[in-house]
C-alpha cells in the first residue's frame, strides 16, 4: 500500500510576514495587491472570519475587513523560506513532488523502515517545520495523491465568527475508509469542479461526491464530456493511480503584468513587451534553458484576453531576441481598446541553446549572445538594477521584471510596492 503525504504551509505568505514582525500576531493580515487591481494572495485565519479569502479582489477585502494590516508581499522572502521548506521534506524521501511554493507530495512508502510509519513521518514533518522555519503546516496522509490532498485540507484550522478554531495538524486516511471520508464532501471537493461544471452538475441533483459517485459514469460524460466526466467519476471513487514526480518537465517561462492604468498608446505596450521578455530572458538563462516559441498575452479593459505566438527554427534565450519577436507580436494587435495586461512567455523549450536567432542577419546572433552573457555576469556581482535595457528605466533608475514582483496587481501608483 502507498504511503502519500500532501504538506501544506498554512497562510503561508501571511504567517512569513508574522513570523518576520511578531506584533501581527493575532491580526487580520492580508497579503496582495494594494490597489483597486490588486487580489487577495493570503491572509491569516484572523482575517478570514471576516469572510476575506485568497483570489478576493482586494478593495472587497478592505471592505470587510477594514481594520487588516495589508501588505504587498516579499516574493524573494517567501521564495527563501520555500527552498528551506522543500530541504526539510527533502530529509524524508527524495520523492518530493513540488506543486508551488508552499506546498508539495511525499511518497513515503519506502522511507518507514527509517522513519517509521506514514503518520509518524507527518507528525515529525510538522516538528521539523515548526522548528526550522518557525512555520505551521497541514498534512494529510492517505494512499493516493487526491485523499491526502483532501486530507490536508482537513488538517487546518478553521476560521469561525467566534475565533480561530485550531486544526488537527496530521489527518490520515486510513485504507478502506477512503469513501466514508469522501462521500459526504461537497461536490466542490473534486478537482476540476469549478462554478461552470458545479452548475451542470446540479441539474442532476448533485451537490455531494456520494451523489456524483451514484450516477452512472454514461450520464456523467454525457454531462461533461468523456474525459472530464470519467475523470470526476474515477475521483468520486477514490481512484487516483498519479505516482509522486519528484521531477516536472518545464514547459515554458513567462511574465505578465497588470497594469494600474490601461495602456493605450502602441509605443508604451512595446516598451514593457521589451522590460517583460527581458525577465524571461534572464530566467531561462538561469535555468540553463531556451524556446523557439516566443508568445505574448493581451488582456484588454473589459477582460477580453487574446494571445499570439511566433516559433523560430532555433532556440532563443536573449532578452533582445525575445523582446523584438514579442514587439512585432505587439505590433500586428489593437491595443486602442486598453492594454490592461500583458504577457511574455517562451515554450517549445529545451536544454541550452545550440544557436541564437540571428535578428534578420545572415549569420547567428552571436554578438548579442556574448553581450548577454556579460550583462549576466555584471548583474550577478552588482546586482540586477545594475544594467539593462533602456525599457526598464524609469523613475529611481532601472526597474526589472523580478519573478514575483506585482504578481497580485499593481500598486496605486503602478510601480512594484517598496520591500518591508
Amino acid at each position: 500500500m502507498n504511503a502519500i503525504l500532501h504538506v501544506d504551509l498554512d497562510a503561508f505568505f501571511a504567517s512569513v510576514e508574522v513570523l518576520d514582525d511578531p506584533s501581527l500576531a493575532g491580526k487580520p493580515v492580508i497579503v496582495g495587491g494594494l490597489g483597486a487591481r490588486g487580489v487577495v494572495a493570503a491572509c491569516t485565519y484572523e482575517a478570514r472570519r471576516f469572510g476575506v479569502h485568497s483570489a478576493m479582489p482586494s478593495l472587497r477585502a478592505r471592505s470587510l475587513c477594514p481594520d487588516a494590516v495589508f501588505l504587498p508581499g516579499r516574493y524573494d522572502r517567501y521564495s527563501e523560506l520555500s527552498e528551506q521548506f522543500h530541504a526539510v521534506l527533502q530529509g524524508f524521501t527524495p520523492l518530493v513532488e513540488g506543486i508551488s511554493l508552499d506546498e508539495a507530495f511525499l511518497d513515503v512508502t519506502g522511507a518507514e523502515r527509517l522513519f517509521g510509519a506514514a503518520p509518524g513521518i507527518a507528525a515529525q514533518v510538522r516538528a521539523r517545520i515548526r522548528t526550522e522555519l518557525g512555520l505551521e503546516a497541514s498534512v494529510g496522509v492517505a494512499g493516493t495523491k487526491f485523499m491526502a490532498k483532501l486530507a490536508s485540507e482537513a488538517a487546518k484550522p478553521t476560521a469561525t465568527r467566534a475565533g480561530v478554531v485550531p486544526g488537527p495538524g496530521v489527518v490520515v486516511v486510513e485504507p478502506g475508509t477512503e469513501l466514508a471520508f469522501l462521500h459526504p464532501l461537497p461536490v466542490q471537493a473534486l478537482w476540476g469542479v469549478g462554478p461552470a461544471t458545479l452548475a451542470r452538475l446540479v441539474r442532476f441533483g448533485v451537490t455531494t461526491v456520494g451523489d456524483l459517485a451514484a450516477l452512472p459514469v454514461a450520464t456523467v460524460v454525457g454531462a461533461l464530456g468523456p474525459a472530464a466526466g470519467r475523470h470526476l467519476h474515477e475521483l468520486a471513487w477514490a481512484r487516483d493511480p498519479r505516482p509522486v514526480e519528484p521531477e516536472r518537465e518545464v514547459k515554458s517561462v513567462s511574465h505578465e503584468e497588470t497594469y494600474a492604468e490601461d495602456l493605450f498608446e502602441r509605443v508604451d505596450v512595446e516598451r514593457e513587451a521589451v522590460r517583460l521578455a527581458e525577465g524571461v530572458g534572464v530566467r531561462l538563462r538561469r535555468a540553463g534553458l531556451a524556446g523557439r516559441t516566443v508568445a505574448i498575452k493581451v488582456r484588454y479593459r473589459d477582460f477580453s484576453t487574446i494571445s499570439r505566438s511566433v516559433t523560430f527554427p532555433e532556440p532563443v534565450d536573449t532578452g533582445v531576441a525575445i523582446g523584438r519577436s514579442a514587439v512585432e507580436l505587439v505590433g500586428a494587435v489593437d491595443v486602442s481598446p486598453g492594454v490592461r495586461l500583458l504577457g511574455v512567455g517562451v515554450s517549445n523549450l529545451a536544454v541550452g541553446a545550440s544557436r541564437q536567432l540571428s535578428l534578420g542577419l545572415d549569420e547567428p546572433d552571436d554578438g548579442w549572445q556574448k553581450a548577454t552573457g556579460a550583462v549576466d555576469r555584471i548583474r550577478e556581482r552588482f546586482g540586477d538594477r545594475a544594467v539593462g535595457p533602456a525599457a526598464q528605466v524609469g523613475p529611481g533608475g532601472l526597474h526589472p521584471k523580478r519573478r514575483g514582483s506585482a504578481p497580485w496587481g499593481p500598486s496605486p501608483s503602478g510601480e512594484a510596492p517598496p520591500r518591508r
